[in-house]
């Protein structure tokens, strides 16, 4: 298996990017194709001499966070998301990672790889990896600021294959994200999109879901427009991270009253699994669903470890073969409707 990594984007590129395609390739067993500046990328990559299975393809380019995506990709061909998503589409490599500037990513996805037959709007599946053994998925994670209503059922079937595929779970239960559980709440596209998902076959609905069942597993699959998913997105790893600082002052506060050094003690009262689970390094990544590729777009601010991990889940997405799930369910429902 061979993963495309976009060496040239997010907040930390290349050294953080390089270090954990490093630690993919020794964990994972996998092959990484760095693609960016190579002068510079190889620089890095000398310091760990003995590491096989990295190669890099040069791509002289970087689209910057706060430009236009598409006048970017146009104005800058030789951009690493572009280079990274045509070696995908050439089949050069089995997925493309990138924590580079999002809309960029969807952009040139969705012009180089296309969608999948009966999706007009692809989108962004993020695993909550909040407080459950097995994590809800959102979706869509801030893909589509606007949709309609049957956008919201394409990504009920989207995310329901997407679960059952990487969680194993047999028949995801859906739920649609409103301010009140019961049927006619919600603003017009709530509204409208419940008797969709209520009258879909294949789509275990449960109907509307709250704010705060989020993180109490009622809901496999968490449907929602990107503008508001992208919202629950941010405030969650918002409070994560005030959670994970308040954790570190505890072990400093408990170690200079013990003789155990702090991380031990965390780990004593079981707060360690807690704080691991509220990381968002640990999930590194979303997945760009409803594109005829695999595609893992990882947090701006992704350091090492969350590009490995972002790595381990393009791994897996292509290991359980998703996107040829994806492409046969929806050909058939497209040529049985």
């Amino acid at each position: 298996m061979r993963i495309a990594v976009d060496a040239a984007g997010g907040d930390y590129a290349p050294h953080e990017t390089v270090k954990g395609a490093i630690n993919a390739v020794q964990e994972l067993g996998i092959e990484v194709v760095l693609v960016g500046r190579q002068s510079v990328v190889r620089r890095l990559l000398d310091k760990s001499p003995d590491v096989t299975g990295i190669s890099v393809v040069n791509a002289r380019q970087v689209i910057d966070f706060d430009e236009h995506p598409m006048k970017a990709l146009r104005e800058k061909p030789d951009a690493s998301i572009n280079v990274g998503i045509d070696l995908l589409k050439k089949g050069e490599v089995d997925a493309f990672v990138s924590a580079g500037n999002t809309g960029a990513v969807m952009a040139k996805a969705l012009l180089a790889l296309g969608r999948l037959n009966g999706i007009s709007r692809p989108a962004i599946g993020c695993l909550l990896d909040t407080m459950a053994s097995r994590p809800p998925l959102l979706i869509d994670a801030g893909a589509n600021a606007d949709c309609r209503p049957e956008h919201l059922l394409e990504f009920a079937y989207l995310g329901s294959l997407y679960s059952s595929s990487i969680l194993g779970i047999a028949s995801p239960r859906v739920g649609l994200l409103c301010n009140g559980t019961e049927e006619g709440k919600g603003n017009r596209l709530a509204q409208e999109a419940y008797p969709l998902l209520k009258n879909a076959r294949g789509i275990n609905f449960i109907g509307n879901i709250e704010g705060h069942d989020i993180v109490r597993r009622i809901a496999d699959v968490i449907v929602t427009d990107g503008f508001t998913g992208n919202i629950v997105l941010k405030t969650i790893e918002g409070f994560c991270d005030d959670f994970l600082n308040s954790v570190k002052l505890i072990g400093r506060a408990f170690s200079s009253a013990s003789r155990m050094r702090g991380r031990e003690l965390l780990n004593e009262i079981g707060l360690t699994a807690w704080a691991k689970k509220m990381d968002y390094t640990e999930y590194g990544g979303a997945c760009l669903l409803g594109v005829n590729g695999t595609v893992i777009i990882a947090h701006g601010r992704s350091q090492a470890r969350a590009i490995k991990n972002a790595i381990a889940l393009a791994r897996e997405t292509v290991a359980h073969g998703i996107m040829e799930r994806l492409r046969e369910e929806h050909d058939g429902k497209t040529t049985g409707s």
